[in-house]
């Protein structure tokens, strides 16, 4: 048993790394592979457990990576705090929604969320932008808007939403891409630790590995950055990659989960 618990924790932190990794290496989207990485291969044995774990693990990374960016500079805090506001109430709700659908059928709909994350994946992000935007009466109602409904999605699959985020926050103010991930930042670590928050009230989470996966997160978050700064002329090419290995533990998630969601839908 003893020797379970330790590959059991190794795994974690493995795990942890390979998601640090890919977000490092290609950015957003990578926080997608955590649910999984701690079901299928961690061995977490609950779908809601593994949300909650995640949405934990998730948060502490994008609260530690927010520090970097706001040293750079890189926050507008009126509409970074603006949209994560509207979010966690959001959050809130999402998750709430999340822990009251079954097993089978969450995993089955967050199999159709890494599909629309590898989609958005491959979509061109233009980088323009006004890097001297200000907060207006028009761009605070579409940052409530916008950050209330992406906060839902990303509470009710237990996700970090960077792949919406951004653009999110682009389409509402208008700011530079740069702008955009680094405010995005103070958004995914609110929604996760809102979403944690509420699994935790739960007894959904499981508090060792959430640990674990943020450690081993680390240290693969910085091998990934290194990684990127050397592959940077093939990054896009790396983005492809990466979008067609989310699309393929989608599929193998919904042949995991069998036919009758499916079949419910059709």
């Amino acid at each position: 048993m003893t020797h379970f618990f330790w590959a059991r924790d190794a795994l974690a932190v493995l795990s942890g790394s390979v998601v640090g990794f890919s977000l490092g290496l290609i950015g957003g989207g990578g926080s997608i592979l955590a649910v999984p990485l701690l079901l299928y291969v961690v061995g977490v044995g609950n779908a809601h457990v593994a949300i909650g774990t995640s949405a934990l693990a998730v948060s502490a990374n994008a609260f530690a990576n927010l520090i970097g960016h706001w040293r750079g500079g890189n926050l507008k805090w009126s509409c970074a705090i603006t949209f994560a506001v509207a979010g966690i109430i959001g959050a809130a709700i999402g998750s709430s929604l999340g822990k009251s659908i079954n097993d089978r059928d969450l995993l089955s709909l967050f199999a159709f969320a890494m599909m629309a994350v590898g989609a958005a994946m491959l979509l061109p992000r233009a980088a323009a932008g006004d890097v001297h935007v200000r907060m207006t009466p028009l761009i605070a109602v579409r940052l409530v808007a916008v950050g209330f409904v992406v906060g839902a999605v990303s509470g009710f699959f237990g996700i970090g939403g960077g792949f919406l985020i951004v653009p999110g926050l682009m389409l509402a103010s208008g700011m530079p891409i740069l702008n955009a991930v680094g405010c995005s930042l103070l958004s995914v670590g609110s929604f996760g630790l809102t979403t944690a928050v509420n699994y935790a009230l739960s007894g959904l989470v499981d508090w060792l590995i959430a640990l674990l996966f943020v450690v081993g997160g680390v240290g693969g978050g910085i091998l990934g950055m290194r990684t990127a700064m050397r592959l940077a002329a093939d990054r896009r090419m790396l983005t492809y990659v990466f979008a067609g290995v989310v699309f393929s533990v989608a599929l193998y998630m919904l042949a995991r989960t069998g036919p009758s969601f499916l079949l419910l839908i059709v």
